[in-house]
């Protein structure tokens, strides 16, 4: 079965940086775009980076600069490297692996790893 396992998550100042990890397995990795999203408390889960096979990358407004995603098709792996971390920043960050066949979106979530950023 499809699992995606995140690492990196944890408590960091303002201003420090963290990077997260997404292991895929069970899937084609090179077929599906690779995501990270986040959810904060009482707010809904949004689009922080996502990042296509070919490489085209998209990234939310608020991280522009800030973040950057990665992807190793060779190793299965996604990468979310954060710098300049903001208390806002502050959410639960899920790896996500989309793919779409004939028409259908085909989605898949990790567990979610937790970031806190203290000011």
């Amino acid at each position: 079965q499809v699992q995606l396992v995140e690492s990196g998550g944890g408590l960091v100042q303002a201003g420090g940086s963290l990077r997260l990890s997404c292991a895929a397995s069970g899937l084609i990795f090179s077929m599906n775009v690779m995501g990270w999203y986040r959810q904060a408390p009482g707010k809904q889960r949004e689009l922080v980076a996502d990042i296509t096979s070919g490489g085209s990358i998209n990234y939310l407004d608020s991280v522009k600069g800030r973040f950057t995603i990665s992807r190793d098709n060779g190793k299965n792996l996604v990468n979310l490297e954060m710098n300049s971390l903001k208390p806002e920043d502050t959410a639960v960050y899920y790896c996500n692996a989309v793919r779409v066949i004939g028409g259908s979106r085909f989605s898949r979530w990790g567990q979610g790893t937790q970031v806190t950023v203290s000011s």
